[in-house]
């Protein structure tokens, strides 16, 4: 009796050492944690919550606790990932309003001192106005900002130095409107900025589309232009550039680690994003989103980031805003 419940816990022992996955053994990314530098819903939660259950259901990671810590544009969060110096179970997905954001918010936490894993995609932005609007082509809106600047309000969902403040700044001095008359309201992400076009309380909005894809599909949100070089699909709008308008502009977004990591903690993490962007189904998330492919890591990212501090605080210096 004893060999036979002996050779019974053996068996069971094997065959549950063939059913380990990366993620339950004590080997490789099984604690991750990916942190979100604003509110559930945006764009960067949006971008998180793809990538990670693209992760875990590729077994390319175990299970990953996505959380959210709001405050300050993402600088709250930033601080938070340059205070976990050594930490290689912590990711956070950021992008160009996390860089803005520590300028306006005067913090010292910077993105190009933190550890960079990859740069995953690139998305145009968009001008968005409720269905009801007067505004029926992006020409009209421009000819009424040119009046009146002050008059017409532009809400964003990133805070002053986001790429939703950036761009309609940008997108003034290239009409030739004075970028500090634009009237910019700031609102707490994607959800909110929907609530008040859908309330008429803003003239137009500028977001990225991933966010409003149901809203623009059921025809409660029309896109007057996009940002980027090329249409996006099953969006009937054209480029800035077809409208006439020389611009072109595009928000992006990456994964940073925390400063101080080791090279094998590093390339461990790199290796699993990159596992990640050669996926069906992240290619998948990139059609259905409106996101352009982006990927870089190493030093070409790391780069990246450091022409980005420089480019957003050369933006807001002239605006005034640091």
């Amino acid at each position: 009796m004893r060999k036979r419940l002996g050779a019974i816990l053996a068996l069971l022992l094997l065959v549950a050492a063939c059913g380990v996955t990366r993620g339950d053994d004590g080997e490789g990314l099984h604690r991750i944690r990916m942190m979100v530098p604003n509110s559930p819903g945006g764009g960067y939660d949006l971008t998180a919550r793809t990538a990670v259950k693209v992760m875990e259901d590729k077994d390319i990671t175990g299970r990953v606790e996505v959380f959210n810590v709001i405050g300050a544009g993402g600088t709250v969060a930033m601080a938070r990932l340059m205070n976990e110096s050594g930490n290689d179970d912590l990711m956070m997905m950021m992008g160009l309003g996390v860089v803005g954001a520590g300028y306006t918010n005067g913090s010292k936490a910077r993105v190009s001192n933190a550890t960079p894993l990859a740069k995953m995609v690139e998305e145009p932005e968009g001008i968005l106005v409720p269905a009801d609007s007067p505004f029926k082509t992006v020409d009209d809106l421009v000819r009424a900002w040119r009046a009146n600047p002050s008059s017409v309000s532009i809400g964003g969902g990133s805070s002053p130095g986001g790429p939703d403040h950036l761009f309609p700044m940008e997108t003034a001095e290239a009409v030739g409107i004075d970028p500090t008359k634009v009237n910019y309201i700031s609102y707490d992400g994607g959800g909110d900025l929907l609530t008040a076009l859908l309330g008429n309380k803003i003239a137009a909005g500028t977001s990225g589309l991933g966010e409003y894809v149901d809203q623009i599909e059921a025809g409660q949100v029309r896109v007057l232009a996009v940002s980027g070089s090329e249409r996006v699909a099953d969006v009937d709008a054209p480029t800035l550039r077809e409208a006439g308008i020389d611009l072109e502009f595009t928000n992006w977004r990456g994964v940073l680690a925390p400063p101080g990591l080791s090279d094998a903690a590093r390339d461990e993490m790199v290796a699993a994003l990159t596992e990640l962007h050669g996926t069906d189904e992240w290619r998948e998330a990139l059609s259905k989103n409106g996101w352009t492919d982006a990927f870089e890591t190493g030093e070409p990212f790391a780069q990246f980031l450091r022409e980005q501090d420089q480019r957003v605080e050369s933006t807001l210096t002239e605006l005034g805003l640091v």
